[in-house]
């Protein structure tokens, strides 16, 4: 790897599956190196961009994080990515290292071919792709089939394999990998990691390095400084898309819709997100994220849900002259009816 060039981290990885938690743990062990961070989220409410913002991290200021809502970055590389890192570059105070956090429904390998742009393959070099997977996830088996079942009938039938776009989208994810962080490894057991290594090592065909962790707790010293320069090598990680469409067609992400549920004040968040769950469950949300006024308290509430699964804790104080709201996005299949879930959510005011 050219040392000249600045080394940039693409960090991918399913719904839910604690991409931003491990970017913000990141920032607090860097050794004073000057980091920016690209956010591409699914949906038009930063959420991830405004929970790193409130970080605090001196080598990472709110200056230091673009965020791109307008559509999934690998869809959208020419459009956005090409002119946010070219803006990236044209700084006088250039950084140390560029981390990019993907949406949970983003194919990486679009965005790794994007750095061998001629703009780009001369100044910024892709020092590795990161993804990270919720292990109690995959152990649950939200994304795990019965492999013997599956090898047997795709012996009678090839068109049976694959049938489910997650399944596609998480394997992509995989076979892009430099690092395979198995994260959320606390909720699960020894018999469960096991199950979620062997199922890993199963969807890709490449064998990358796999660590675990708890809480997205991963020092810089690992996730940075890999020197793969996997630009050079995405002809080998190419994805299901790819590979049954090899005539360059685009691909969109139709599967999926997201959108955003505007409400009143909270008065007791636990009931809140209590009965949350049941509309989760009820309409099979995928991933649910935002932030909650509660009132008469002077700190935001935070919610990440995935599946059943949901966390909500205080994360900060609303600021000053701060426009106090309750605001989720919803992300789900594209045959989830928005209008019932919609009401669903609002009648839990």
């Amino acid at each position: 790897m050219n040392q000249e060039k600045i080394p940039a981290t693409v960090i991918t990885g399913f719904l839910g599956a604690g991409k931003t938690t491990m970017i913000r743990n990141l920032l607090q062990s860097t050794g004073g190196k000057k980091i920016a961070l690209i956010i591409n989220e699914f949906g038009d409410l930063g959420v991830d961009g405004d929970v790193l913002k409130g970080c605090g991290a001196d080598n990472c200021t709110e200056d230091d994080i673009i965020e791109l809502t307008n559509g999934c970055i690998c869809c959208t590389v020419a459009d956005d990515f090409i002119p946010t890192m070219a803006k990236l570059l044209e700084r006088e105070a250039r950084p140390d290292h560029i981390v990019i956090e993907t949406s949970g429904l983003a194919l990486p390998q679009p965005l790794v071919a994007a750095f061998n742009w001629p703009d780009i393959r001369t100044q910024v070099t892709v020092d590795g792709v990161i993804t990270v997977v919720d292990s109690a996830a995959v152990a649950a088996g939200r994304f795990a089939d019965d492999h013997d079942a599956v090898e047997a009938r795709r012996v009678e039938d090839g068109s049976l394999d694959h049938e489910s776009p997650i399944e596609e989208l998480f394997e992509d994810q995989l076979t892009c990998a430099d690092l395979i962080v198995l994260n959320k490894t606390d909720l699960i057991d020894v018999a469960g990691l096991g199950r979620v290594r062997s199922e890993v090592f199963s969807r890709t065909a490449r064998k990358p390095t796999i660590i675990e962790a708890k809480n997205g707790i991963v020092p810089a010293a690992v996730l940075l400084g890999l020197g793969i320069g996997t630009e050079g090598d995405i002809a080998n990680r190419k994805s299901h898309h790819e590979l049954e469409h090899e005539d360059g067609a685009p691909h969109d992400h139709d599967e999926f819709d997201s959108f955003v549920v505007e409400l009143g004040p909270i008065a007791d968040p636990a009931v809140f997100v209590e009965k949350l769950k049941g509309v989760i469950a009820e309409h099979d949300v995928l991933r649910l994220k935002g932030f909650v006024d509660v009132s008469g308290k002077p700190m935001r509430l935070q919610i990440q849900a995935v599946g059943s699964r949901v966390d909500h804790y205080f994360d900060r104080a609303w600021r000053p002259g701060e426009a106090r709201a309750t605001r989720l996005v919803v992300i789900g299949l594209h045959e989830m009816d928005e209008g019932i879930v919609r009401k669903a959510i609002e009648a839990l005011v």
